[in-house]
C-alpha cells in the first residue's frame, strides 16, 4: 500500500491512529497545531512529523486524512482538501471498516456519558464481555486489540462529521439543543444532521418522543424504531402522588424516588437504558436493579463538601445552558442557590437561562470569556476574574440551607485543560478554603 496517509492531530485519538497504522505496516505523516503536543514522546523518530500548524502541502498531497475530533473538518486546508477529492474520515470510521463486533452507540447533547456508563454497568453485572470507548474510555482503535460480545460506543457530534459508514446494532439519541455553535457556521440544523449520522446504518434506533430535533429524517421499512421521553414514548415518566414512576407501554415498572438516581433527566436517561437492556433480553429486574443503584460519574451533580448544612456541588460537565437548566431545577427547592458560571460560550447563547436566574434566591458569579455575556442579560451577576475568587466570596455570605453550584454552561478551555481539569481545580479550591 503506497498510498500517503496524513494524521492530523497528535491527543489520545492521535496516538491511537498512529499505533494502528504502524501494526499494519503503515508509516503516517503527522501534524498538530500545537508546538508541544503532550504526547509527543509516543511517536516515533521514524515518523515524519510537522508541528505548530498545519501542514497545507502534505494535506493537500494526501491520499487519505485522518482526523481527530479536536480539529474541525471546516478548517480552509481541509475544505480545499474535500474539494480536490481527498478522503478525510476519522478513528470512529476506521474502526468501522476493521470492526466485526456489534456496536451499541449513544449520541445526544447531554447524558451521553451517563447512558454509556449506565449501559456498560448494567450489561457487565449480567455477563456480557464489551468493551466501551469513543468519547469516553478508551480511543475505539484500541477496544480492536480485544474479542468482546459488544462495544459501546460513546460519540460526539465532531467525531460524527467524519464517518462514512458505521455499521452499528442500536444507535440512540438522548436529546439535541445548542452547542457547539463555534463548529457550526450554519447553526443547529447543521450540528443536528451530524448527530442523526448516528442512525444511518443502525439496526434499531432509539430516539426521544418528546425532542423532535431527535427524530430520524426518514424512517425506514427494515430498521426498528423505539422511543423514550418523559411524556410520551414505549418508555415514559408518569409523576402522581408526588412521586415519578417509570412506564413501559401502560405499566409501571418502577418508582424513581426509591432509587438512587438524581433529578429527572437520569430518569429519562434509564429509560433509554432500559430500552437498550430489554433489547439484549436482560431481565427486566436485573437491569432494574443497577439503574436503581446507579450512582452519578465525577463532575456531573458531584457533591464534593457538605458543611454547616451547606452543601458544595461540582457540575463541571455542565458545558451548555440545557444541562445547567437541569441542575438549577434540581435544586430549586433550596434555600438559596451560589452559582458559578462561566467559561467559553462557543458561540451559544446563553440568554434562555434569564428566566432561572432572575429568582431572588439565586446569586450569581460570572467568570471566563462568557462573562460579558452573561452580564449583557443578568445584571445581579457577579464579574470575577477566577473560580477561586468566586469560592472566596460565597463562603462568607452561604447560610445553613444553601447549596453552591459549578455547573458552568460553558467549555472550560479558557481557563482549564476540559471539564475535568476544571471540576478538580473547584474541589481542591472549596477543600482549601474550609481547611483554612
Amino acid at each position: 500500500m503506497n498510498k500517503k496517509i496524513v494524521v492530523i492531530g497528535l491527543g489520545i485519538t492521535g496516538i491511537s491512529c498512529i499505533n494502528f497504522l504502524f501494526k499494519r505496516n503503515l508509516i503516517p505523516y503527522v501534524m498538530d497545531e500545537c508546538k508541544n503536543p503532550k504526547f509527543l514522546k509516543k511517536i516515533p523518530l521514524i515518523v515524519p512529523c510537522h508541528l505548530g500548524s498545519l501542514n497545507k502541502k502534505w494535506i493537500l498531497e494526501a491520499d487519505l486524512i485522518i482526523l481527530s475530533p479536536g480539529i474541525s473538518i471546516f478548517h480552509p486546508y481541509l475544505v480545499e482538501a474535500t474539494n480536490k477529492g481527498i478522503e478525510i474520515i476519522g478513528d470512529i470510521e476506521l474502526f468501522n471498516r476493521y470492526n466485526k463486533t456489534p456496536v451499541i452507540a449513544i449520541t445526544g447533547t447531554n447524558g451521553k456519558s451517563t447512558v454509556t456508563d449506565m449501559i456498560v454497568k448494567v450489561m457487565e453485572k449480567n455477563n456480557f464481555n464489551i468493551g466501551f470507548g469513543g468519547n469516553i474510555g478508551y480511543p475505539v482503535l484500541d477496544l480492536l486489540s480485544f474479542k468482546r460480545d459488544f462495544y459501546i460506543l460513546e460519540i460526539s457530534s465532531f467525531q460524527l462529521e467524519t464517518v462514512k459508514n458505521l455499521n452499528i446494532y442500536i444507535a440512540i439519541i438522548l436529546n439535541i439543543s445548542e452547542d457547539h455553535m463555534d463548529r457550526y457556521p450554519l447553526g443547529l440544523e447543521q450540528y443536528r444532521n451530524f448527530k442523526l449520522r448516528i442512525f444511518k446504518q443502525a439496526s434499531i434506533c432509539i430516539y426521544n418522543a418528546d425532542d423532535l430535533l431527535t427524530y430520524p429524517n426518514i424512517f425506514h421499512k427494515k430498521k426498528k424504531y423505539i422511543t423514550f421521553g418523559r411524556y410520551h414514548g414505549k418508555y415514559h415518566l408518569l409523576y402522581e402522588k408526588q412521586n415519578f414512576f417509570l412506564k413501559m407501554d401502560d405499566k409501571i415498572i418502577l418508582n424513581f424516588n426509591k432509587t438512587k438516581l438524581i433529578g429527572i433527566h437520569n430518569y429519562l436517561n434509564s429509560l433509554a437504558v432500559l430500552a437498550v437492556t430489554d433489547i439484549l433480553k436482560i431481565p427486566q429486574k436485573k437491569a432494574l436493579k443497577e439503574i436503581s443503584n446507579y450512582i452519578n460519574i465525577d463532575n456531573i451533580l458531584q457533591i464534593i463538601h457538605e458543611e454547616n448544612n451547606v452543601i458544595w456541588i461540582n457540575d463541571s460537565k455542565s458545558t451548555n445552558v440545557d444541562s445547567t437548566k437541569v441542575a438549577l431545577k434540581y435544586f430549586s427547592k433550596k434555600k438559596n442557590i451560589w452559582l458559578l458560571l462561566g467559561g467559553y460560550d462557543k458561540k451559544c447563547k446563553l440568554f434562555p437561562l434569564e428566566k432561572y436566574l432572575k429568582k431572588k434566591n439565586i446569586y450569581i458569579y460570572c467568570f471566563g470569556l462568557a462573562k460579558k455575556q452573561i452580564l449583557s442579560f443578568c445584571s445581579k451577576a457577579v464579574p470575577v476574574d477566577t473560580i477561586s475568587q468566586a469560592v472566596q466570596q460565597i463562603i462568607k455570605l452561604v447560610q445553613p440551607g444553601d447549596v453552591v453550584l459549578l455547573s458552568p454552561a460553558c467549555s472550560s478551555i479558557d481557563q482549564f485543560k476540559n471539564f475535568k481539569h476544571r471540576g478538580k481545580e473547584f474541589i481542591k479550591i472549596v477543600k482549601n478554603f474550609y481547611k483554612n
